[in-house]
């Protein structure tokens, strides 16, 4: 009789490895699944891992094109931020790794998936809603909410001892007492020495982007080019290096933010299961597309269609951070920021200088901004005396406001 297949969304580190050996443990045939999404991973040697550990299968999948083009530009031209500070850089990865991950299934007719994410975290979530909404008759086993696998481990030293026991090798523990998650928009850590939001995270924690001391005393000048909200080519006036093509540039941007130091961000946020976190996170190229889009918006965006944007963006944010990025809600957004960017074409200069990324200038085939009418040294686009009807009528509410309450400020 055939073993029935899970396909587990596996990264090689000591939780992922601990679950495929378990899974074949009980009765399984585990097939591992290795999403290059730009994390710095020697993914031969993961493979190698997993095979070693007993996966019957092993795919590893270049989804680094994909995962600019599809999911960081869309959430980026939304100007998607969650809580007014986070890039999104967890959050806007885990719908494409579960997009794959469901592909494979369903190639390898698996009716399991299973993951490594916590009960206590916010992957968990991002994973399953993706996997139910592609495939709804997929069946999810997540082992830390599994009795008999919280049974088996009830700490770390069990799992690690459980590597001991089957020679699954682990890397150091002590080296990096913290959680980290890498991909080609950010790197996030958490966890560890990092729980106490008390103190403050040290410069050695930092590993995407470079020390003060290391920053460049001279600023770079780039320019950023979009097409209706989505980056086109990076030019940079410095070194006249010049960069099309989605994911050759979004590196680029990534290459310069490192070396200035731009993105970082320390922050104490809210889950969606309702338990506060600290994050530490590094999304240098992300940071500074942020600031040239939002800079061009300026210039070519109407102000009653921004305040639409704004609030919108807000609802964004929060589908990508709670992982309903594949939700009919999600999609309906999606139209609306496409006709919110029709217009938001145009070139941004970025002044890189030590830690900011700060718009000097720009332009637009599509600006709405009238030389005319906005100098202050000349007539003409805007007759001045129409502004006395116009401020003698917006008066009138708080006039009677004023009269009714028989009171003066």
């Amino acid at each position: 009789m055939s073993k029935e297949k899970i396909i587990l969304a596996y990264s090689g580190g000591l939780d992922t490895s601990v679950i495929l050996k378990w899974f074949i443990e009980e009765g399984y045939e585990v097939i591992a699944y290795i999403a290059d999404i730009g994390q710095k991973e020697d993914f031969k040697a993961a493979k190698e891992k997993a095979l070693k550990i007993g996966a019957s299968k092993v795919y590893i999948e270049d989804l680094k094109e994909e995962f600019v083009k599809d999911f960081i530009f869309p959430a980026f031209k939304s100007q998607a931020v969650y809580e007014g500070r986070y890039l999104l850089g967890t959050s806007v990865a885990r719908p494409i790794i579960s997009k794959r991950q469901i592909g494979i299934a369903k190639k390898e007719n698996a009716k399991y998936v299973s993951h490594g994410a916590t009960g206590k975290g916010n992957d968990q979530v991002r994973f399953e809603l993706s996997y139910y909404a592609l495939n709804p008759d997929i069946k999810v086993l997540a082992p830390w909410k599994m009795e008999s696998f919280l049974t088996r481990f009830e700490g770390r030293s069990d799992m690690l001892n459980y590597c001991d026991q089957y020679e699954i090798p682990v890397t150091a523990t002590h080296k990096k007492p913290y959680s980290e998650d890498d991909n080609l928009l950010h790197i996030s850590h958490e966890a560890g020495i990092l729980e106490d939001p008390a103190t403050a995270c040290k410069e050695e924690v930092y590993s995407r982007t470079s020390s003060p001391s290391e920053w460049p005393d001279k600023a770079e000048i780039i320019t950023i080019d979009f097409k209706s909200g989505i980056p086109v080519r990076v030019s940079n006036l410095s070194d006249n290096t010049v960069k099309k093509g989605a994911l050759e540039l979004f590196q680029y941007l990534n290459e310069l933010g490192s070396k200035h130091g731009i993105g970082r961000l320390d922050m104490v946020e809210n889950r969606f299961v309702g338990i506060k976190s600290r994050g530490v996170y590094e999304t240098p190229g992300g940071a500074i597309l942020h600031n040239a889009h939002r800079d061009l918006e300026g210039l070519s965006m109407d102000r009653e269609v921004m305040k639409l944007r704004d609030t919108m963006s807000l609802k964004v944010a929060e589908l990508i951070y709670n992982g309903f990025w594949f939700s009919p809600e999600f999609e309906l957004l999606m139209h609306f920021m496409d006709k919110a960017q029709e217009n938001i074409t145009g070139s941004v200069n970025i002044q890189l200088y030590k830690g900011s990324a700060y718009p000097i200038s720009r332009t637009s085939p599509c600006a709405l901004y009238d030389p005319v009418q906005s100098s202050m040294d000349e007539e003409g686009g805007y007759d001045q005396k129409d502004a006395d009807g116009f401020i003698k009528i917006n008066a009138i509410r708080l006039k009677n406001n004023t009269i009714v309450r028989g009171k003066k400020y």
